[in-house]
């Protein structure tokens, strides 16, 4: 589980506007572009070239 101040400033790397992101199990998930980012021991893992895209039928808005 991610400190709530901590998940309060985190944003998604791969979307201009920074949007924050939601945590769900062991993934953070941008509300814009459903990229999920891994956390591992605690430590979110927000590398654009790690993100895991988004599960089929999910929008992909922010995109490249």
């Amino acid at each position: 589980m991610i400190d709530p101040g901590l998940l309060e400033v985190l944003a998604c790397p791969r979307c201009e506007s920074r949007p924050p992101l939601r945590e769900e199990g062991e993934e953070l998930v941008c509300t814009v572009c459903n990229y999920r980012y891994r956390v591992v021991d605690g430590i979110p893992h927000l590398l654009v070239e790690e993100a895991i895209p988004p599960k089929e039928g999910q929008s992909g808005q922010g995109s490249d």
